[in-house]
């Protein structure tokens, strides 16, 4: 019976240990309360169409990955993807025409990416960032996942 309860307690110890990888509640600031799923401390708002059936203004975050954004002309779009230390976004990547970068401000906290283009012309682009799955912080157990981020935004 002693080897059975060993057995079983060395699996236990082993699903406890392949499952906590980014499960533990946290403040999403870093450490070992990070979160694995996307999340943002307030709802991104809704852009407001205009009467061109596109948005004057859009401001994403990492809930709006696989969204397609349209913007007129003139427009502007900010991305701001919440990240953390140990788990941090990677630039925003621009893949297209059509957008031009412009001042997005300043980040502070580390592991943060935050962009803001203007649209220059009618075009298609995709824009898009990547982040480690797991806390990458030594001693702990990690894994090899990766978070992607991408929007497709059309310029009219």
């Amino acid at each position: 019976m002693r080897p059975i309860r060993k057995t079983i307690l060395a699996l236990a110890t082993l699903t406890l240990l392949l499952a906590g990888c980014g499960t533990e509640a946290g403040n999403g600031k870093g450490g070992a309360g990070d979160r694995v799923s996307p999340s943002s401390p307030t709802p991104t708002p809704t852009p407001t169409p205009t009467a061109t059936g596109c948005t004057t203004r859009a401001e994403l975050g990492a809930t709006d990955s696989g969204d397609t954004v349209c913007l007129a002309v003139g427009d502007t779009i900010r991305i701001s993807l919440d990240g953390t230390k140990s788990r941090p976004w990677k630039p925003v990547a621009v893949v297209g025409s059509g957008l031009e970068a412009t001042n997005s401000g300043i980040v502070l906290l580390p592991g943060d990416a935050s962009s803001a283009y203007k649209a220059v012309s009618a075009g298609q682009v995709r824009l898009s960032s990547q982040r480690p799955l797991c806390a990458t912080d030594t001693g702990r157990v990690s894994c090899k996942g990766i978070q992607e981020w991408w929007v497709a935004v059309e310029v009219k």
